[in-house]
């Protein structure tokens, strides 16, 4: 008699597990690109571009140089959840403060090394005289937010990695409106520009920081286990976390590339042109952390399968994160189709702008559902942690898609622009898959958390 084969399908227990951790880290992260929504609205209703554009400019500094740390969350948050998965209180104790650690030092070698990390950056792209002047401005206080930055960013992995996601809903929450009242403050309050903007976030960063900190002893408290000296202060105990995060830290530093590319092409066309992208930009970051929402939820699942190597288990959270992606995906091509130019309007009243924003808008239509797939791999590799994996299809869809799609259709200004960036996701996602398929078919999945 033949055995029944094993059925992926996910059931209502999985349907309801995934939602439970991924509706605040989509609330969450839709906050996030709220700041910089507010920050730009803020700004753009100013009589002149160039303070929208110092923003945009300085936004993006940030973003490459905070972003290429962000392994500080995803690889804490798979070891983490795998550490929950096998039932290691005193491994998922040391984790959280080895990311701590890590970040607080890494934050203050930014700040040390603040003067050639601005000036490079602006000198590669370039931007008009007045727009670099501001920009370094917004640049020159940004940088002291850097250890809060990257200690939230190991605080929110933790979170996420224990299957708590409302922690860092409301922590993001706290800091996304602190951020708007100072911004308002700043800007109207006390007539400052970019320098303003750039004060308002730093404060907000460090209050989500106290925030996070305390809701963390609590957390803590009830745990087992116990968190030695010795692995905070030798090297050899790091070994884990270095293993993971050198292959997430290469793959950011990919991704972060082609943003900064992007941004800098955009401002060789022109300040308006620089200012359409920086508003059109907007909406990949409510793209993206709202599928980031069910991506940090795959994260947290399939690493807490692979720690208990529970192989069913894990291919249900991914079959549960997959059809509710790909819904959110759906949900956002038809949000822009139906209101993208309203969005534009509400974040710039600069006609120059908004008109050049709207003629590159069908491009940010269709990004949802081009863009969806590399998210959800990203957190089923996270939570695997075949962090390499990762790292190789981002290598190949930057230098080996997104740059050479670029290079042919330069003829199309902006539009090219615009057509390569949509190929950098679409070559993620197929890759991706073929990687996922790879290992799936040799079943690589089964993997053991110490053997990373």
């Amino acid at each position: 008699m033949l055995k029944a084969r094993p059925t992926y399908w996910p059931t209502q227990r999985d349907h309801k597990e995934v939602w439970s951790l991924a509706w605040p880290m989509i609330l969450s992260n839709i906050t996030v690109p709220l700041v910089g929504l507010v920050d730009t609205a803020v700004i753009g209703h100013l009589p002149e571009s160039q303070h929208l554009a110092a923003v945009a400019i300085g936004s993006m500094i940030f973003s490459i140089v905070y972003w290429a740390f962000g392994f500080l969350r995803m690889g804490t948050t798979g070891l983490t959840a795998q550490a929950v998965g096998a039932d290691d209180d005193a491994t998922n104790r040391t984790l959280l403060a080895q990311s701590l650690v890590m970040a607080t030092l890494i934050g203050i070698c930014i700040i040390l090394l603040q003067g050639p990390i601005i000036q490079l950056a602006l000198h590669w792209i370039a931007a008009e005289p007045l727009v670099t002047e501001e920009a370094l401005n917004y640049a020159s206080i940004r940088i002291y937010g850097a250890p809060a930055v990257l200690c939230n960013f190991a605080l929110l992995g933790w979170f996420v990695g224990n299957q708590n996601t409302k922690i860092p809903l409301l922590l993001l929450t706290v800091t996304n409106l602190l951020n708007m009242l100072m911004d308002i403050i700043a800007v109207y309050g006390l007539g400052m520009f970019a320098d303003g903007v750039a004060l308002a976030t730093v404060i907000a960063e460090y209050g989500s920081l106290l925030l996070g900190l305390y809701l963390c002893r609590r957390v803590l408290k009830p745990m087992g286990g116990q968190l030695l000296r010795s692995s905070l202060t030798q090297i050899k105990h790091y070994t884990e976390l270095f293993k993971v995060n050198r292959y997430l830290f290469v793959r950011t530093l990919a991704i972060l590339f082609s943003l900064a590319f992007f941004t800098a092409q955009g401002a060789r066309q022109g300040t308006d042109i620089l200012s359409a992208n920086a508003v059109l930009l907007n909406f990949l970051l409510l793209i993206s952390n709202g599928l980031d929402g069910f991506a940090h939820a795959t994260e947290a699942l399939v690493g807490k399968r692979a720690g208990r190597q529970d192989i069913k288990g894990f291919y249900r959270t991914i079959t549960t994160a997959a059809i509710w992606s790909l819904m959110t995906a759906l949900l956002f091509t038809l949000f822009f189709w139906l209101f993208g130019g309203t969005i534009i309007r509400l974040l710039t009243s600069l006609e120059s702008v908004q008109q050049q924003a709207m003629v590159y808008l069908p491009w940010l239509i269709v990004l949802p559902i081009i863009s969806v797939w590399s998210y959800l791999l990203d957190g089923i590799f996270i939570g695997a942690t075949q962090v390499k994996a990762m790292q190789n299809t981002m290598l190949f869809s930057v230098f080996c898609v997104f740059l050479p799609v670029w290079w042919l259709l330069r003829p199309l200004e902006n539009h090219g622009l615009w057509i390569a960036f949509l190929t950098l996701f679409l070559a993620r996602g197929v890759s991706g898959g073929w990687v996922f398929w790879r290992l799936s078919h040799h079943q690589l999945w089964q993997i053991k958390r110490k053997g990373v």
